[in-house]
């Protein structure tokens, strides 16, 4: 298949799909695929597309640019999940650089959810030029912390609380590899932190991320 597609003489994004089966991540650009699915289907909550997404940490060495990690579908806009966790799944596929896809009716959804959607911050951390695939840098029971490094040099960073209540988290810029102190943006707020000293310290509710870039 992939090689008729070739053939045709038109760009035609080619997606397998087989749920990650026989370690698809490992052999599906030599086949001629642009993006495989490494997971089973997504349920309409949040536990499984957590339990999916944050299981993404050691799969970004086969990705990259022309080849894709696929998690399966974002789940925003159908009412099954709130919206700090559609905030969460929306930030960590885009650190995973994985394919954004809509599954929602774009005519009926919220305005919340679409400017979730279309928060082109977020998106470009998504759609970076330099095609690295995030992972994880530090993790402390529930809370998470997964780093993208971006073409321009700068770091896209989620910090991530996977419990049941609001918790502070803290990311240290020397686990982020920016240095000494950073100028850091907050990607959904769309405001800039200003510049801090060794690490950064935010309250993140319950299923929710803060999304930062920090140069």
């Amino acid at each position: 298949m992939g090689d008729a597609l070739k053939h045709t003489g038109r760009p035609i994004l080619y997606s397998l799909c087989q749920y990650g089966l026989e370690r698809v991540w490992t052999w599906g650009a030599s086949v001629g695929a642009n993006m495989w699915r490494t997971t089973g289907d997504l349920d309409y909550n949040y536990d499984r597309f957590s339990l999916v997404g944050f299981e993404q940490n050691g799969l970004e060495r086969f990705a990259g640019p022309g080849h894709w990690n696929d998690p399966d579908m974002l789940l925003v806009g159908l009412g099954k999940i709130t919206d700090d966790e559609s905030r969460t799944q929306v930030s960590l596929w885009s650190l995973l650089a994985a394919p954004l896809i809509a599954s929602a009716d774009l005519r009926k959804i919220s305005s919340a959810s679409l400017a979730i959607l279309s928060n082109p911050e977020i998106i470009a951390v998504d759609q970076d030029p330099a095609g690295v695939q995030g992972h994880r840098i530090a993790q402390e029971g529930p809370l998470d912390i997964w780093m993208k490094p971006l073409a321009d040099g700068s770091k896209a960073v989620g910090l991530f609380n996977r419990g049941e209540d609001a918790a502070p988290i803290t990311v240290y810029f020397k686990d982020a590899g920016v240095g000494e102190s950073a100028t850091l943006r907050d990607l959904w707020t769309r405001k800039d932190l200003g510049i801090f000293k060794d690490s950064f310290t935010v309250e993140v509710p319950m299923h929710g991320v803060v999304m930062i870039r920090m140069k």
